[in-house]
């Protein structure tokens, strides 16, 4: 745009030229996304007077709304610097212009927001700090010198902080915090980056830190209670410490003794560790770090990422303690993202801190000073704690890097709570999520609202921060529901809580994977209707990727409540919205014990072979059961012979804990999924697969997994590698789920599938899998934007709710 009147200079406001109205332009500019809060205003604000443009900014009820008048060259190049030069943490949805009739603005000026109007408006998510907030935190001289909540526009709290709409700081947990002088002229001065940030404070009139024994008593406050702690974990101590969204539990992470204490304390036994690291290049010296995972540990989100360990490092660095991710070949890495983080690593002796979440085994991670005290006593040796209230909990966030993108594991910090983006607008709708790894999911207009990761439902203090995301979400988005989407499952806890909510939706006709609804004959305010696990994992997909019209689901987990008296978990689905039918399963094998199956896959092990050998098992396959202790085998032999206790399943899950136990890789678990993540990282790739065959079952194709097994034990008993086989049991599962895809496109005329469920977390299995069905013309549809695994349920349960409304009417 050289040569065009009106380009910025480095100056005061450029004159407007006047004169000629042909060569003046005035346009209205709507901006809609998560523009407020974020110093979208005091930008505008900036950008205009750097064209020499005049007009006013303001926010309203979906976004941003600008009027501006100037030569038309200077409109152009404002509009390209409203695209491609906004604040970090907006994120522009849409930027709508139109002209407008020559008016004579005069100025350029950010105008008051009718405060009324700013109900709909989307809120930020938690940020790390910035490299300004970094800088000024380490630089002497400056007035905020060291101090944990230094923050900006740029970066700090919001999600976490927020009590009530609109975003303003009286609405949120820094409303005690009056602001001193110098802090009130920042956040007045539309040209600082403080311009309207809520949680601006500093020193002299902001939140500050203390360290307290675990006694209670006050050793330290301020400056020095952060110093103190530092010594402390230089010392091999356990230190407790509030951050964002929650507690961590921190402990120097090259300390085998400190981990290992931290491990006995927490009670968890194997579960990997996450660890902080000073910087970039420390995480490099420990881990393989490939350009994109090393763009997402950078990013603003800061989640933790999981990468590939370093093996060995190098004889000049002190390795990471074995007992932070034990029999793992990777590591959970992120980098400090709160000023206080960064504090932490300032002048310590340590450089990786183990920060994970503050809590017992099973509960919600800690956000309360006194709760702290009471909850993390026994396992913190010190606590920092600090006086800005902590309001909604929320974990950090995990992902990981696939060939063709990333896959969230655990959605949270720094992502939440920014929205699905769904194909059309339509009824508000609350998901109450599955049982592990819940999710509540709240719609509106186009908008699905899925929550931060809240935990498994199974106690009370997980169901209270259940009911509390709940409330909040309802509070921030200013909406109530239509209808509430629970799973089937009778003694879920969310089930039980949708049901004291609202009446049940009546049904004309229940299906195995789903129900078809009539209009009730008088509408009440709220209603709920039961959905199939497996079928809001297909619908998660569909919402995520505006998949109209029916389409194929492959569905691989561990446990679903199904319709037939089974547990579900290999199901092959045709979807579309609200209709659901089975088309296809994995063969039934028997979980002896139930549950107790799931953490000791031996158990699943013996009863597949049994399956394969009855009563000749232990001849048969006497190099696999001799390693199985022998009371117990007996027990378990009985139950089988009887069919006493032996739920059957056709759970794809279980079968990797099958395979798991024959390998020799994991006989009993200390946490979900261990088994099948184990046997993932053994592999040794090998171009064989095991065999299994396709048969039917009445209407239903069914896999058959008993020749994938028996090929598999055979392959193990002539002496075949351990590591080979296993690469040979996913190519077998890979290969079976595209010949019974190939069978029902055949069937269906449909060339769309749809992949979710915890299994599709195999990086080996899932990239295989879709490069072989677009190699065979499937159009493959996954996740990118939640996670494959039950933290998905909530989206799937809305979409399928939003599409029932939409089939039964507006009668609801």
């Amino acid at each position: 745009m050289d040569g065009v009147a009106g380009s910025p200079d480095s100056g005061a406001q450029r004159p407007l030229l006047r004169g000629d109205p042909s060569r003046i332009r005035r346009v209205g500019v709507r901006v809609e996304g998560i523009v407020q809060g974020v110093g979208f205003r005091p930008f505008v604000y900036q950008a205009a007077r750097r064209w020499g443009l005049h007009g006013w900014v303001r926010n309203d009820a979906t976004g941003v709304e600008i009027e501006l008048e100037g030569p038309d060259g200077a409109v152009e190049g404002f509009l390209n610097t409203l695209r491609r030069e906004a604040p970090p943490l907006s994120r522009i949805r849409s930027i709508a212009v139109s002209d407008k009739p020559y008016h004579g603005l005069s100025g350029f000026h950010i105008v008051p927001s009718d405060a009324s109007s700013l109900r709909t408006a989307l809120i930020s998510p938690d940020t790390a700090v910035c490299a300004d907030c970094v800088r000024e935190l380490l630089d002497p001289k400056d007035r905020r010198y060291r101090y944990p909540f230094i923050n900006c526009t740029n970066c700090g709290p919001r999600y976490t902080i927020i009590q009530d709409i609109p975003y303003d700081r009286n609405k949120t947990t820094m409303a005690r915090f009056s602001m001193c002088a110098a802090c009130r002229a920042e956040y007045e001065d539309p040209t600082n980056r403080r311009f309207h940030a809520q949680p601006n404070a500093c020193p002299v009139c902001g939140p500050h830190v203390w360290l307290e024994d675990a006694q209670g008593r006050i050793l330290a406050e301020r400056d020095e209670a952060v110093r103190e702690a530092v010594r402390c974990l230089e010392k091999g101590r356990i230190v407790a410490v509030k951050g964002l969204g929650g507690f961590h539990l921190a402990v120097a992470a090259t300390d085998e003794e400190a981990v290992s204490r931290l491990r006995r304390r927490k009670i968890r036994e194997e579960k990997p560790f996450a660890v902080m690291f000073r910087d970039m290049g420390t995480v490099q010296a420990y881990c393989h770090v490939n350009p994109e995972e090393e763009r997402l540990i950078l990013s603003k989100e800061r989640p933790i990422v999981l990468v590939r360990k370093r093996r060995p490092v190098a004889p000049s660095v002190t390795p990471i303690a074995s007992s932070v991710a034990p029999r793992n070949a990777f590591l959970g890495v992120f980098l400090p993202y709160t000023p206080l983080h960064v504090l932490l690593f300032e002048d310590s002796a340590y450089h990786a801190l183990v920060m994970t979440s503050g809590n017992r085994s099973d509960e919600p991670i800690v956000t309360e000073n006194d709760e702290a005290r009471e909850r993390l006593l026994g396992i913190a040796d010190f606590f920092l704690l600090h006086d800005r209230d902590i309001y909604i909990r929320c974990d950090d966030s995990v992902t990981r890097v696939l060939p063709g993108g990333l896959m969230p594991i655990r959605r949270a910090r720094g992502y939440v709570p920014v929205p699905v983006r769904l194909a059309r607008s339509g009824p508000v709708v609350l998901a109450t999520g599955a049982e592990l790894k819940n999710t509540v999911c709240l719609t509106r207009d186009r908008d699905a609202f899925v929550s931060q990761h809240i935990g498994d439902l199974e106690n009370l203090e997980t169901l209270r921060a259940f009911e509390k995301t709940i409330e909040h979400l309802q509070k921030i988005l200013d909406v109530r529901p239509t209808l509430i989407v629970h799973d089937l499952h009778p003694d879920y806890l969310s089930t039980q809580w949708a049901e004291a909510q609202a009446a049940p939706l009546p049904a004309a006709q229940e299906g195995e994977g789903g129900r078809d609804m009539d209009v009730p004959g008088e509408a009440r305010s709220v209603y709920r209707i039961g959905v199939q696990h497996h079928h809001a994992h297909i619908a998660s997909v569909a919402a995520e990727r505006h998949a109209d019209g029916p389409i194929l689901g492959v569905a691989l987990d561990g446990t679903g409540y199904g319709g037939d008296g089974t547990v579900w978990g290999g199901e092959f689905l045709y979807v579309d919205g609200a209709v659901c039918r089975r088309l296809g399963r994995f063969s039934h094998v028997p979980l002896p014990g139930g549950d107790r199956a799931v953490k000791e896959p031996w158990r699943t092990a013996l009863a597949a072979l049994w399956l394969l050998a009855g009563d000749e098992v232990e001849d048969r396959y006497g190099f696999f059961t001799n390693r199985w202790p022998e009371k117990e085998r007996r027990g378990v032999l009985a139950m089988l012979r009887r069919g006493i206790h032996t739920p059957l399943t056709s759970s794809c899950g279980r079968l990797f804990d099958v395979m798991a136990s024959l390998c020799g890789v994991r006989d009993r678990i200390h946490y979900e999924g261990q088994a099948a993540i184990e046997l993932e990282q053994s592999l040794r790739i090998d171009g064989g697969a095991y065999g299994a065959d396709l048969e039917k079952d009445g209407d239903l194709w069914v896999v058959d997994s008993r020749s994938l097994v028996a090929e598999a034990a055979e392959d193990l008993m002539r002496g075949c590698p351990p590591s080979v086989a296993a690469c040979r049991f996913h190519n077998g599962i890979i290969h079976a789920v595209g010949r019974l895809l190939d069978r029902l496109g055949e069937e269906t005329g449909l060339r769309t599938v749809a992949l979710s469920g915890g299994v599709f977390q195999n990086v080996y299995l899932t990239t295989a899998l879709v490069s072989l069905l677009k190699d065979a013309g499937w159009t493959v549809l996954t996740h990118d934007k939640v996670p494959p695994n039950d933290a998905c349920i909530s989206l799937g349960q809305a979409h399928i709710g939003r599409c029932l409304l939409e089939r039964i009417g507006s009668a609801v």
